[in-house]
């Protein structure tokens, strides 16, 4: 029990609490900018498994904030190379590393063994994806998300509100690491956050951070925060976040790749899916159909 002795040696974690660290299971999204930190904080503390899943392979311009990986490992995918990196790290771990994108339609599959899904990805439409699946599941969410020099983590479902509770919609302007560009301390800190708040719900220590946001924006050297415990879940959550799978036959597909003019208007009771490259104008169009009445409205993200 050497390597755990210095948190073992907290007052609130003992041996007890090494056990159920040891025993807890954990499903990570994303071994990139935030799994690349947040990654080795959970194997070094003894989180006894973790499946991984990320499509994506490593490229130079990840390095300068997924410090994980190193020039020798360009072009190798990322789940595969940070499992092999953590497993050095401790091998009291099992890592699950999958190449993969995780969807909507896969999401049950994955999540059904774990006790905790903790978000790193780096769209918007997994982190709803996610949260949606962990509000029915029952199963707690840690979400990060950052882009230039700020960013939050938050600790959403398991008894907490959701992800759509916070954030009912999209900010008016959004952009990706490659189109606004970050540092990586940034990504560093939140991840760092990110970790303490999911050791702290396998844990169970109180306060929990379930229920808890933090914001961090160092441009302006801001640190804040707020719990939302009761904040609301909207009445009709919208849209819904589809794979390509999950597209049925009477669904009217609008794709804003190729927008007819006008936009056809659907039948009664008609769902209406819309798809994009980034899922970002999918977003906004099915918004809008959802102002003017219509129920039943669907994008087509993660990755689409």
């Amino acid at each position: 029990m050497s390597r755990y002795a210095r948190q073992i040696c907290l007052t609130d974690f003992g041996a007890k609490g090494q056990a159920r660290l040891a025993a807890a299971r954990v499903l990570v999204v994303g071994a990139g900018g935030l799994g690349a930190t947040l990654l080795p904080q959970l194997v070094g503390a003894g989180v006894g498994f973790i499946r991984l899943m990320d499509p994506d392979v490593v490229e130079e311009s990840n390095l300068h904030r997924q410090t994980l990986y190193r020039m020798s490992d360009l072009g190798r995918p990322k789940a595969e190379t940070a499992a092999t990196s953590l497993v050095g790290l401790n091998p009291d771990c099992t890592l699950q590393p999958h190449t993969a994108r995780l969807d909507p339609a896969s999401l049950p599959r994955w999540s059904a063994d774990v006790d905790l899904i903790i978000d790193a990805a780096d769209t918007f439409a997994t982190s709803y994806a996610l949260s949606d699946h962990c509000r029915n599941a029952g199963l707690p969410l840690i979400s990060a998300s950052v882009t230039g020099r700020q960013g939050y983590v938050g600790g959403f479902c398991g008894g907490a509100p959701s992800l759509r509770a916070v954030f009912p919609d999209l900010p008016e302007v959004m952009g990706s690491c490659a189109e606004t560009g970050v540092l990586g301390p940034i990504v560093a800190s939140l991840a760092a956050l990110q970790a303490q708040m999911a050791l702290t719900v396998l844990l169970q220590h109180q306060p929990s951070p379930l229920g808890q946001l933090l914001s961090l924006d160092l441009a302006r050297w801001r640190l804040g925060g707020f719990r939302f415990d009761d904040a609301p879940e909207p009445a009709n959550p919208s849209p819904v976040i589809l794979s390509p799978s999950q597209i049925k036959a009477a669904d009217l597909v609008i794709d804003l790749r190729d927008t007819p003019t006008p936009i056809p208007r659907p039948a009664p009771d008609q769902r209406v899916v819309f798809t994009c490259t980034s899922g970002l104008r999918a977003w906004r169009a099915a918004r809008a159909f959802a102002a003017e009445g219509h129920a039943h409205v669907a994008i087509v993200g993660m990755g689409t």
